[in-house]
């Protein structure tokens, strides 16, 4: 399996070979549309592969083409080349970047170093050392001048460690307990935890060998990390940044890096291996070879503000288990079968109730928000995100059929043109099996919303306080318009099937007048539409109750039954 993998990462990077410059320091993958200017955006390609091969030359894998990265990084830190790299300023891309080469300073330094003149490597240093000082947005980023520092620390570059150590301590102040931190002083607690805070966190303790913290923190974060991977190896899709795909499994390649046994490692092999199995044959390369934006798909809509041709080669992460010699009981484990774990997780820090069903995971999500991002509110405060269905994003801003509203509450005051979801939870709170949080469309109308699991069903129940009329629409999963959709529905329910799985809602009310159960216009989106009025009488004025069950499972006998026996209102609600 180690050579194997080895293989891999050689076959994700070659199609990278002809498209460098002639002085090497740019890898050119197409137009850049991200928010950094093109040479940070060809430094992001040239670099962001060392974080697959540092590791393959550290457990002595052969490198191909190694050349053409000794040669960049000559050239691309002569000020005196045409394509010197620049200097970086304040919160530039170019330290996100710098960082990714100080890292394959500090683990492969006979490949990316020692070729190098002395000249070259006088120039390669000061450009690095540029960087301790300069500002870095307040997260995850605080990481990379201590990455840098690393990789100067391997090839003996003296420096002042008072800036590196000030970026440690700050570091802290996001740690939370329990194994989790935000990203930064934010709500944020998605992926950049594990393939960012922990997994830098565990390579500082594994090259300076000091920070047990690091490695004690992760070891508890692996207890809850693993519900977030199905019987399979998908991860849920959650949060921002989803175009690194399987770098959603680095975190169980560093924690045989720095040596946290928390886990048997043919567990922790199990985990990293079967996710990466489960995105081997899916379209996530175009004819070139090259990665795409996207996630099980190529999708620029998905794209963050940050994101150019190059940004998916952060997934090589996933590869940092080529470190370790092939004699590390990582490699000579056995690979286990996912354990049986149970059927639900209630995660306070991250606001999140976990919830397994026939090998699938469905996270109910109250608490996270992104506004900056681009789709926040569908990437973190969807009301459920499932390793089975992903979700949809707007493809525009008018009605039902442009919003494809998956696992949202959608509300509209002018009929139905525009609508508005949960973009920012607040208050919230997670229990034993139900997430609630309150949020404000407009600053006239309160939700409260309690999501519960239900495995595989989960249950919804919306308190609604509104000084306004207004139309509503609940989605269910999106099910893959592709394999052949079976739909039906009746008096307060309905469902679409496909070869991926079947998606349900129920409605737990008692429709309402002119209330309709079916699938959305024009998608694959099943909805309950309701129109709320004033109310008066036995309620508060303006006070309505939706309640609705909603179901997410893979095809066959079980999923009927499932279908057939729906959780009540009783059922935690």
């Amino acid at each position: 399996m180690r050579q194997q993998l080895q293989e891999e990462a050689k076959r994700l990077v070659a199609p990278l070979v002809p498209r460098f410059s002639a002085g090497r320091a740019r890898v050119r993958l197409g137009v850049n549309t991200a928010i950094h200017d093109d040479t940070a955006a060809e430094l992001e390609s040239f670099a962001r592969p060392l974080w697959g091969l540092a590791p393959l030359a550290a457990g002595e894998g052969e490198v191909p083409h190694a050349e053409l990265w000794q040669r960049g990084l000559a050239a691309g830190t002569d000020p005196g080349h045409p394509e010197y790299w620049g200097e970086p300023g304040d919160r530039d891309q170019r330290i996100v970047e710098m960082a990714a080469i100080g890292f394959a300073l500090a683990l492969a330094p006979g490949t990316f170093w020692d070729p190098l003149t002395g000249p070259e490597r006088d120039r390669l240093a000061r450009w690095l050392l540029s960087a301790l000082p300069r500002e870095t947005a307040d997260n995850n980023w605080h990481f990379f001048p201590v990455l840098i520092g690393l990789g100067l620390d391997r090839v003996g570059v003296t420096y002042d460690h008072e800036p590196v150590a000030a970026r440690l301590a700050r570091l802290e102040t996001f740690w939370l307990g329990d194994g989790w931190y935000s990203d930064g002083p934010t709500e944020r607690r998605d992926y950049y935890v594990p393939w960012a805070m922990h997994f830098y966190g565990l390579l500082h303790a594994r090259l300076t060998g000091k920070g047990d913290h690091f490695r004690e923190r992760a070891a508890r974060f692996a207890l809850d990390f693993r519900h977030w991977f199905a019987d399979d190896g998908a991860a849920v899709p959650y949060g921002r940044s989803l175009t690194y795909r399987w770098a959603q499994a680095a975190f169980w390649g560093a924690l045989p890096f720095a040596g946290v046994d928390v886990l048997p490692w043919g567990e922790v092999k199990g985990y990293l291996l079967r996710h990466l199995r489960w995105w081997q044959g899916r379209p996530v390369t175009g004819p070139d070879g090259l990665l795409s934006i996207g996630y099980g798909y190529p999708q620029p809509a998905l794209a963050e503000q940050y994101n150019a041709p190059g940004s998916p080669y952060w997934s090589l992460k996933a590869f940092l288990p080529l470190a370790l010699p092939a004699a590390h009981p990582f490699w000579t484990a056995r690979e286990e079968p996912a354990p049986t774990l149970p059927a639900v997780s209630a995660q306070t820090h991250p606001g999140a109730i976990l919830m397994r069903a026939g090998g699938d995971v469905t996270l109910l999500a109250g608490r996270q928000h992104h506004a900056w991002v681009r789709h926040g509110a569908e990437k973190y405060a969807k009301f459920a995100y499932s390793s089975r269905f992903g979700f949809s994003l707007p493809n525009g801003t008018l009605g039902l059929r442009q919003g494809a509203y998956d696992s949202m509450l959608a509300l509209s005051d002018d009929g139905g043109a525009h609508h508005r979801v949960r973009e920012e939870p607040v208050d919230p709170e997670t229990m034993a099996d139900t997430v609630r949080s309150t949020w404000r469309p407009w600053p006239d109308v309160e939700i409260t919303t309690w999501l519960t699991a239900a495995p595989p069903w989960h249950l919804r129940r919306h308190r609604i306080r509104t000084a306004r009329a207004l139309h509503t629409a609940e989605g269910a999963f999106a099910v893959d318009r592709d394999a052949g959709v079976d739909r039906s529905s009746g008096t307060g329910h309905a469902r679409a099937g496909a070869t991926a799985g079947l998606s349900g809602i129920r409605d737990l009310d008692g429709l309402r007048e002119g209330e309709v159960v079916d699938c959305l216009p024009g998608t694959n989106v099943l909805a309950r539409r309701t129109a709320l009025p004033l109310l008066t009488g036995r309620l508060p004025p303006g006070e309505h109750w939706l309640r609705c069950a909603v179901l997410g499972t893979g095809n066959g006998p079980e999923a009927e039954a499932a279908w057939r026996q729906p959780p009540t209102p009783g059922d935690g609600t």
